[in-house]
């Protein structure tokens, strides 16, 4: 389903009720991604105008927190682009051979796969020192913390979680399985914790070695990307590593904060 000129008007009523009576502030993400999360749902209950889905979410209670679910960024995966990895796995050596504890957050961090790679990796790698590594995952969605903080995963039809798992030397120490699903061990479960933030509206939190905030920028108003990069600013400590997805880019208005450090895997420090 394409969005045609005839239903633009439909279209922004759609999202003027979105963001009124389901209190989702739509103008934070681009168009584009509003519109393919939202037909998604009107195919899936077979509905044909955003008029007619909105007349849907009116009176359907389950649909309301469907879309809402939808909406919510929360495409992740354990070890997402593992080349890029290597480059943190140098960061995070870098940062335990000064001997202090090392914060890490991981925003947002959807259903917690990232945040737990970040401890797997310290943990898998004899030149990390896991003990000296807390990380931190955030996210806006209630509901899919909850899922973070369970560590379970099941592999279906479009999640291989085996093959998401491959970057580790071992799985075992890290991981229990059980036919198709994985649970994360509690030693790896208890170098993380998890809170509800939102990093658009959200007050900076606390002072971070190293933040995570990888393929969030791609769904987001440009008008919104230097406020995310404020938050993270005033969230890093001096000379801390920011590390963004591979397609992204910093904003050019914040250029001069953050230095490339390993331009290869979107990794950067500020200055």
């Amino acid at each position: 389903m394409t969005r045609r000129s005839g239903s633009e008007s439909g279209f922004e009523q759609l999202l003027e009720y979105i963001g009124e009576k389901l209190d989702f502030e739509s103008g934070f993400y681009n168009d584009a991604y509003m519109d393919r999360r939202i037909t998604a749902r009107m195919r899936r209950t077979d509905t044909d105008s955003y008029r007619a889905y909105r007349r849907l979410l009116e009176r359907d209670d389950g649909e309301r927190e469907a879309l809402l679910d939808s909406l919510s960024i929360n495409v992740t995966g354990f070890f997402r682009n593992p080349e890029a990895w290597e480059g943190l796995r140098t960061i995070l050596r870098e940062l335990t051979d000064e001997h202090r504890q090392v914060d890490v957050w991981s925003a947002p961090s959807a259903d917690g796969r990232e945040p737990y790679s970040v401890a797997m990796l310290a943990l898998d790698d004899p030149e990390i020192d896991a003990g000296r590594v807390d990380v931190l995952g955030t996210d806006i969605n209630r509901d899919i913390l909850r899922t973070a903080r369970s560590g379970v995963y099941e592999t279906s039809k479009t999640t291989d979680i085996a093959e998401e798992l491959e970057p580790l030397s071992k799985l075992d120490p890290y991981i229990d399985r059980d036919g198709n699903t994985f649970e994360v061990r509690e030693h790896v479960k208890e170098m993380v914790s998890f809170e509800q933030h939102d990093l658009i509206r959200g007050e900076p939190k606390g002072t971070f070695d190293l933040i995570l905030c990888r393929n969030l920028l791609i769904y987001i108003d440009s008008s919104y990307k230097v406020p995310i990069f404020e938050t993270i600013e005033g969230s890093l400590r001096d000379s801390g590593y920011l590390m963004i997805g591979m397609t992204e880019t910093i904003p050019t208005e914040m250029r001069e904060t953050f230095e490339p450090a390993d331009k290869q895997y979107r990794i950067y420090r500020k200055g």
